[in-house]
């Protein structure tokens, strides 16, 4: 009964996986591992909550768990709940959809997934470091170093170029949707991951935008998605400014937001308010201020700060595209 109910789990996985995948790639097929439900429990000491790397504060969707298998480190991402949680396992669908076609360095790998479970478990490499939240909004944390500034810049640059690949990498613009520090994960060298595609999705061929439910985090969308629905990569570019306010600051947007609710200009109008009245330095995170001793880098920061403010601009058509926020990334990193 066990070994029918097993079977009936894999194919009703595998063919919804199958199908998006096929869908989103125009019938070429992506392989990836299948691993037995044993196989993830033993890898990761039954889920032990010590090995939890992290979890989804925003709708409780999953736990990121690391592992070991083979000899080798991986990272489990196990979605909570059950067939009658549409929302997770729609998720977890389309992770598997969007991460098995990536070949990104800075996009964390699909390495396969357990098809045994009610809701798909997925693999990827290992990311042992925690999350981008965990690094700068998060509790002090002694083993990490404290993140200087030319490391935040290259964290931004390296994932401004995963963005941009989503949106000019494949014949159909990927919208990632819920950008946000938290999506970004570090490995054994510190180098930052982008991941978590719960709510991408792919643009039409021949639009230019997208109309749906407004889904994602407060704070992080961009507000003609908040008012309209629509939202296409545009919307990518004000999250990743919000990002990189926050990665310069070590402030939570979250919490500024709702500090600004009550305010007749919205987010982006109060942080034009410190640029105009040269205050920015005001709300930088103080080991940035520590770390920036020259007025070369003075400079670099000021031109992020820039480029931060121009990615949340109210009109879509104002915002840079992640290209051009990628390469004036690569411009201040390279002059430090």
């Amino acid at each position: 009964m066990v070994r029918t109910d097993k079977r009936a789990l894999m194919m009703r996985s595998g063919a919804s996986v199958l199908k998006e995948l096929i869908a989103s790639s125009n019938g070429k097929y992506y392989p990836y591992r299948i691993f037995s439900a044993q196989e993830i429990k033993l890898a990761t000491n039954s889920y032990d909550q010590k090995n939890v790397i992290a979890k989804d504060t925003s709708y409780n969707l999953y736990t990121m768990y690391k592992g070991f298998w083979q000899e080798r480190l991986i990272s489990v991402l196990q979605f909570h709940g059950h067939e009658c949680r549409p929302r997770a396992y729609e998720s977890c669908i389309n992770n598997v959809t969007y991460a098995a076609r990536m070949s990104h360095n800075h996009i964390l790998k699909l390495i396969g997934c357990c098809l045994e479970t009610p809701i798909p478990i997925l693999v990827f490499e290992s990311v042992q470091y925690g999350t981008l939240w965990d690094r700068i909004l998060g509790a002090p944390q002694p083993h990490f170093d404290p993140l200087l500034l030319k490391h935040r810049l290259k964290i931004a640059m390296d994932i401004a170029h995963a963005l941009a690949y989503l949106h000019f990498g494949f014949p159909r613009p990927i919208v990632f949707r819920n950008f946000k520090t938290s999506c970004i994960l570090f490995n054994e060298e510190n180098v930052a991951k982008l991941f978590d595609f719960s709510l991408s999705i792919s643009i039409p061929e021949g639009e230019t935008h997208i109309t749906d439910t407004v889904m994602g985090t407060w704070g992080y969308c961009a507000p003609e998605y908040m008012r309209t629905g629509v939202f296409n990569e545009k919307s990518d570019v004000f999250s990743f400014g919000v990002f990189l306010f926050e990665l310069l600051t070590g402030w939570d947007v979250s919490d500024l937001v709702k500090d600004t609710q009550d305010l007749v200009c919205p987010f982006n109008e109060y942080l034009k308010n410190y640029f105009e009245d040269n205050r920015f330095t005001e709300i930088l995170d103080p080991i940035i201020v520590e770390d920036v001793l020259s007025i070369e880098k003075e400079q670099q920061l000021h031109a992020s700060a820039q480029l931060s403010f121009e990615c949340i601009k109210d009109s879509p058509a104002d915002r840079p595209s992640m290209v051009d926020v990628a390469k004036k990334l690569r411009q201040i990193y390279r002059s430090l």
